[in-house]
């Protein structure tokens, strides 16, 4: 009886191709300075913090609109 042929070595090149072409890839990227990545940190917490205020007075303005529908019919 014939032994069925195993994909091992197959599946373990592919694995080593693919780990050699992220390695390929990581060296392309350009990574940014330390200064530029403080800049940028800064920028995306303050949008954060600007866009947390404005819906939370959205948030304080929808529910003051809700009382007062709420108390006027009720």
């Amino acid at each position: 009886m014939a032994m069925a042929k195993t994909k091992e070595p197959q599946q373990q090149n592919a694995v080593t191709r693919y780990f050699k072409e992220v390695r390929s890839e990581m060296s392309k990227v350009v990574w940014p300075s330390r200064e530029q990545a403080n800049n940028l940190t800064l920028i995306v917490l303050a949008v954060m913090v600007a866009m947390g205020l404005f819906l939370g007075l959205l948030d304080l303005l929808f529910g003051e609109m809700i009382q007062l529908l709420l108390t006027a019919v009720g």
